[in-house]
């Protein structure tokens, strides 16, 4: 983490993608620290971004750790702030701070099984975890990827297709993934035996997908997702993240569903 938790690191933006287009659009941005050194991250971490006079946001770290010359980011419009960083060029200077919170215990996941469900943007949370295992690829298992949406519009599409060959991968219609991801996952034999399964996307499709692994036979301790959206001031000071004891920003955004099962249900 940088010596100042609260002094923004100036970056700049050096690509920008738009992934799903509509009221609801998903870009990804690219973004270059103008002092070379930027700082380290692992899977699962956040940053904090702001558009200078316009505001900042807790946002998902979306590259993997491996790579070193950039940061990721893919952010979706909702609000105030998602909008105004919609609004930026290549070239624009964003601030950056981080990173924030635990991340995913990947190395303690070497030799195992991966399975990542992810749903909408809750795809970008859990992209560091499967671009560094496929980067990775002989010190996992099988992987399997599975990605559900609203609608026919998939982000990181041409990444997904890419994947083909090394990952099993399977985009699926929301109605389809929603009703019958158990189903799904069983009908690709995916199994609980040596494996792990990471989770993200709306709350609601998390807690359905988790019953549904817990029902294909996965231990509480084999199942992982994150309340990065709970995330605010990512220090624990601003109270904003709290669920029952745990300041998600101090202890979070990572859980495993072993973890989260002794928190009251509020996220």
């Amino acid at each position: 983490m940088q010596d100042n938790v609260y002094l923004p690191q100036l970056a700049r933006v050096v690509r920008i993608a738009d992934e799903v287009a509509g009221e609801r659009a998903i870009k990804t941005y690219h973004v270059e620290p103008l002092d070379s050194a930027g700082f380290e991250h692992a899977c699962g971490q956040c940053a904090m971004l702001s558009i200078f006079g316009r505001g900042e946001m807790m946002i998902s770290i979306a590259s993997s750790p491996l790579v070193k010359e950039y940061k990721q980011f893919t952010i979706m419009r909702t609000g105030r702030v998602s909008l105004a960083f919609h609004e930026l060029a290549v070239g624009d200077v964003v601030g950056m701070r981080g990173p924030y919170g635990n991340s995913f215990p990947i190395e303690a996941w070497r030799g195992k099984n991966l399975v990542f469900i992810g749903g909408g943007v809750g795809l970008a949370p859990i992209w560091p975890l499967i671009t560094t295992a496929m980067a990775q690829r002989g010190d996992f298992g099988d992987i399997g990827v599975f990605y559900s949406t609203r609608s026919s519009s998939i982000m990181y599409r041409a990444e997904l297709e890419a994947l083909r060959g090394q990952a099993d991968v399977h985009l699926e219609g929301w109605r389809t993934h929603q009703a019958g991801v158990a189903a799904g996952t069983a009908e690709q034999t995916v199994t609980a035996e040596n494996s792990v399964a990471v989770v993200c996307g709306p709350p609601a499709m998390i807690k359905s997908v988790i019953q549904n692994l817990c029902q294909l036979g996965f231990a509480d301790e084999q199942i992982f997702t994150t309340l990065e959206n709970k995330m605010k001031c990512g220090v624990g000071k601003c109270g904003r993240c709290n669920v029952g004891k745990d300041y998600v920003c101090v202890k979070g955004p990572v859980y495993s569903w072993a973890e989260l099962k002794k928190l009251p249900q509020e996220y």
